[in-house]
């Protein structure tokens, strides 16, 4: 068993850390401050090649696997972009999935190589006010009329949607009361995001500034027929191959948070001087950080773990809910814990900790709670009846 990355997994964290080198803590608190999309970020990842990293080389991507996605994300939140950074790509990684699963030949040539150069940006348009995690009561209607569903409804949470070109959108096709399942009957499209049909309001929020979130609002929006994403109804079985490796990678970027916070922790308290000692020479100081450290990485085993199996094609629901609830619970600890460490300092701007701690929530929360993630490992790991 060798735990070690490989030499091109280890290729793959330095040259993603040269692109991320670029933009410094200067640019991330400004970013911060007065939001606005990060384009030269965006744009030099894609120059860079690995906005397409999962994608199969066909369609113009590098054919990498999630163990190399999962370094790769990890690399971008620690090195300073944060959430802020790691949630302006991911949906790269994973949003497209079902895409790359399920669409044909000609809807991959067609909808792949522009996310992939950094000509699209893709909005992943799931969540509903009034449903929340029940996926299967979602209540945005796609009716079709000829060559075209008409889609009205309302979608809650969708990041990027201020900038984005396309819109990856399940909605539901048949009535909840005419399926034999509520699984069946949604349906799930890529198409263009008609700005004319979408009213799309910014949701105000604690962090991630950068990476807006939204209400949108649909009203006779028209999707052509050739934009369905495999068979109408089945959207919900295709979403599923996206949902382990979004787990995966936010587990990543929960990691990358915390060590990021950990290390200006440690460098902050080994400068600091109170009553002529410096303050990491304090236990009081260094247990913290060292159970900070020994979590994040027990973390990231998990999140190696999960992202193997993904690879190998088996089955990783457990490992990829368990690596996302332990990486954000760690990571969360670690930012907190820096905050803690400076002190005074820890709540100004320019010590950069407070947005960390402020950013390490979204892990806790997105896309799935940690109360849910209890709920199905008792269920689907120990064998407990289903508690929801």
């Amino acid at each position: 068993m060798d735990f070690a990355l490989s030499a091109n997994q280890d290729a793959i964290r330095e040259a993603v850390g040269k692109v991320c080198a670029r933009f410094d803590d200067a640019y991330w608190l400004e970013r911060d401050r007065h939001g606005g999309f990060p384009t030269d970020f965006h744009q030099a990842m894609a120059a860079a090649g690995w906005l397409g990293v999962c994608f199969p080389e066909t369609y113009g991507g590098s054919g990498l696997g999630m163990i190399e996605a999962a370094t790769m994300m990890r690399t971008v939140a620690e090195s300073g972009a944060r959430m802020s950074g790691a949630s302006r790509i991911h949906m790269n990684v994973f949003g497209l999935n079902p895409v790359v699963v399920f669409g044909t030949d000609e809807q991959c040539r067609r909808m792949l190589p522009g996310i992939v150069d950094g000509r699209e940006r893709a909005c992943f348009a799931v969540t509903e006010p009034n449903t929340g995690l029940n996926t299967t009561q979602l209540k945005t209607r796609a009716v079709r009329q000829g060559d075209r569903y008409v889609v009205d409804g309302q979608k809650v949470w969708i990041s990027t949607a201020q900038v984005a070109e396309k819109i990856l959108l399940l909605a539901r096709t048949t009535p909840l009361e005419e399926v034999k399942s509520p699984t069946h009957g949604l349906s799930l499209f890529y198409t263009d995001f008609d700005r004319a049909r979408i009213a799309v309001h910014e949701i105000e929020k604690m962090g991630r500034k950068a990476v807006d979130s939204n209400e949108l609002f649909f009203s006779g929006f028209e999707i052509p027929v050739e934009d369905r994403i495999g068979e109408e109804g089945r959207g919900f079985d295709y979403i599923l191959h996206g949902m382990n490796p979004e787990r995966i990678l936010i587990a990543a970027e929960a990691v990358g948070l915390g060590k990021l916070a950990l290390q200006r922790a440690a460098s902050y308290a080994s400068g600091r001087i109170v009553f002529n000692r410096p303050i990491g020479q304090n236990q009081a100081i260094q247990h913290p950080l060292a159970k900070n450290w020994m979590e994040l990485e027990a973390a990231w085993l998990m999140v190696l773990q999960a992202a193997w199996q993904y690879d190998q094609g088996m089955a990783c629901g457990p490992s990829a809910n368990a690596a996302k609830y332990l990486a954000a619970e760690a990571g969360y600890a670690a930012c907190e814990q820096a905050v803690m460490t400076h002190g005074g300092f820890g709540y100004a701007r320019e010590y950069h900790v407070e947005r960390y701690f402020r950013e390490s929530l979204i892990p806790r929360i997105a896309p799935v709670s940690r109360e849910l993630i209890l709920s199905f490992i008792a269920e689907k790991v120990l064998g407990l009846p289903k508690s929801y």
